[in-house]
């Protein structure tokens, strides 16, 4: 099934600031889909991600899918905006095994000033491991650059 793509101008916007951020590239994780209203984040497996037991890190987990809902809200933002997390919860479901994760984060409520999002993060074969919710804010007249 394709997916919808965001336009060319939100797709580069969104991958110079995701470019920027030292936590991302630091995990090795890279953008894997970018739609309006929906991003998709993927995560390799590396030894420097896991736990004491193999697995991704908790906190691995969770990065990625704050990354991932609140680039989905920012596709749907206005360009001289920028975006903050003002909270999320996630449940951890199941141990994040496998080769990579991908975290999809989904837009469910766009407003002027606040986003809501689903955070979900799949494992191996598609198992769901994370999900969870999210409040963005929109930081309006605040390029991201």
């Amino acid at each position: 099934m394709e997916r919808e793509q965001a336009s060319a101008e939100v797709r580069a916007r969104v991958q110079d600031s995701f470019d920027r951020q030292g936590l991302m590239r630091h995990l090795g994780a890279r953008l894997a889909h970018i739609g309006p209203g929906c991003v998709h984040i993927v995560l390799p497996r590396r030894l420097e991600v896991t736990q004491q037991h193999g697995y991704v890190h908790a906190g691995a987990t969770s990065a990625i899918a704050d990354s991932a809902g609140g680039y989905a809200a920012f596709t749907l933002f206005p360009e001289d905006s920028s975006v903050l997390t003002v909270e999320y919860k996630i449940n951890l479901l199941a141990p994040a095994a496998g080769e990579q994760l991908e975290a999809v984060g989904t837009v469910l409520k766009s407003g002027r000033t606040l986003t809501v999002c689903r955070l979900e993060v799949f494992g191996v074969g598609g198992e769901l491991v994370a999900t969870g919710q999210q409040t963005l804010i929109c930081l309006h007249g605040r390029p991201d650059r």
